[in-house]
């Protein structure tokens, strides 16, 4: 039987200002929310076998539905510029990641819309991005279709109606939501140090992770929780904090501009799902 929790804490508003991009593949990435450069660039388990086809058909149709819903703010330099919705609707070992978040960008009212699929590899044991749909109007607008083959070492991505190919050798190519989902994966296996890379509008962006020691910290409304911090290194510097209490939800994200700097915060979280545990 499945449980549902919900977990809510005031959202705070500390007035609008205008920011610039960057902050939303972590206000997605950063969470991409990859969209806003510093700012939206702040602004991620899913297996059996069966005899017949027919068995396999019937099972598809009898496995249960879940999903987990989290809402975040974001903020630039300590001003609250907008806010981020992201939901996880789980059947077996797919799932479908819709992503939505607003914002004031330079003045602009910018909105971004991301839908992802993806699913486990059993042959390689990890996540992959099946596909994923990107829409962004106001500031940097855009309209980004991909999707993966060869177990997502090539990509085929249009970007308004532009198409690029591109081949990653040695690490799947993925959105940033199956990568948050794949980080939550090495967690829950104790990895301490890992590579990824995330397909971007234009181009492909290497990452390397850090698994740094737990600590503790007050979240409202929550209280105590302890967090797990994850440093991301590469094309941007992001530190991640996830719940093992609360499915190894992200908590907060900070990114770590030269001149600007990005945080997400979680304000509520909701879930229908069962525990996660590592494949």
């Amino acid at each position: 039987m499945m449980t549902s929790t919900v977990l809510c804490k005031p959202v705070a508003v500390m007035g609008g200002k205008p920011i610039t991009a960057r902050l939303y593949a972590i206000g997605r990435i950063f969470l991409s929310v990859a969209a806003l450069t510093p700012v939206l660039g702040l602004t991620l388990l899913l297996g059996t076998l069966t005899n017949t086809a027919f068995a396999n058909e019937q099972q598809e149709h009898e496995l249960e539905q879940c999903s987990r819903t989290a809402n975040y703010s974001i903020y630039l330099s300590g001003i609250y510029t907008g806010s981020m919705n992201r939901t996880e609707t789980w059947q077996g070992n797919t799932a479908v990641v819709t992503s939505k978040s607003e914002a004031s960008i330079l003045g602009i009212g910018t909105q971004y819309r991301q839908r992802t699929e993806l699913s486990w590899s059993s042959t390689t044991d990890e996540w992959l991005t099946d596909n994923f749909h990107q829409k962004v109007t106001g500031f940097r607008s855009r309209d980004m279709q991909v999707t993966f083959e060869n177990n997502g070492h090539e990509s085929r991505v249009d970007l308004d109606g532009e198409v690029e190919t591109y081949v990653s050798e040695d690490i799947p190519l993925r959105d940033v939501d199956t990568l948050l989902i794949q980080i939550r994966e090495y967690l829950l296996r104790g990895s301490k140090q890992f590579a990824l890379i995330r397909q971007a509008s234009d181009d492909i962006e290497a990452y390397q992770f850090y698994v740094q020691d737990t600590l503790t910290a007050n979240i409202e409304p929550w209280g105590e929780l302890t967090l797990i911090p994850v440093e991301q290194t590469g094309a941007e510097d992001v530190t991640y904090y996830f719940a093992p209490s609360m499915d190894y939800q992200l908590i907060k994200a900070r990114y770590h501009g030269i001149i600007l700097r990005g945080l997400i915060e979680l304000d509520s979280y909701t879930s229908s799902c069962e525990p996660i545990l590592a494949h």
